[in-house]
């Protein structure tokens, strides 16, 4: 997103800011930052990144709420979508998961589309549906051959239904 606007240009320096302290720990810090992107000019990405600090802070429910904020501001930005569930899924909301999974793996905007093919199968595991849960492993495979974490759960499952 391009904009003349001056605060465009602040809040995406406090952004970067945010996410620097975020990979360093440093949550509080990044949280407050992230606020103040937000509040300066609010993008989807920074809502869903204050979502991903909220999660590591223990607090999903806050996060699938910054997350849902961020689909409003841009519904084509597919890691909102993804976000919301893994955090469903690490909530045990299974099938809950899977409408959010499957909006990220047909979003405009994506860099990472093996991240939901992966989750969506997480999520038909979890339901014990497990043909179409390697048929997501392979998916996000297909995207992302080096991505071990889809790797080792397709070989899990096949492993375990033998």
């Amino acid at each position: 997103m391009t904009t003349d606007d001056p605060r465009h240009e602040l809040a995406l320096e406090l952004f970067q800011q945010a996410y620097m302290l975020q990979r360093q720990g440093e949550l509080d810090s990044a949280v407050d930052l992230y606020k103040r992107s937000i509040e300066l000019f609010p993008t989807a990405e920074a809502f869903t990144f204050l979502g991903w600090a909220y999660n590591l802070q223990g607090n999903a429910e806050a996060a699938i709420v910054q997350c849902k904020n961020a689909t409003l501001i841009d519904p084509t930005l597919g890691n909102p979508y993804n976000d919301i569930g893994a955090y469903l899924i690490n909530q045990g909301k299974h099938q809950e998961s899977i409408p959010w999974l499957e909006k990220a793996t047909v979003s405009q905007r994506y860099d990472a589309y093996h991240y939901p093919w992966f989750n969506l199968g997480r999520a038909y595991a979890g339901l014990e549906m497990f043909t179409r849960a390697c048929e997501c492993f392979e998916q996000a495979l297909s995207i992302e051959p080096r991505y071990e974490a889809a790797a080792e759960a397709l070989k899990r499952i096949r492993a375990a239904v033998q």
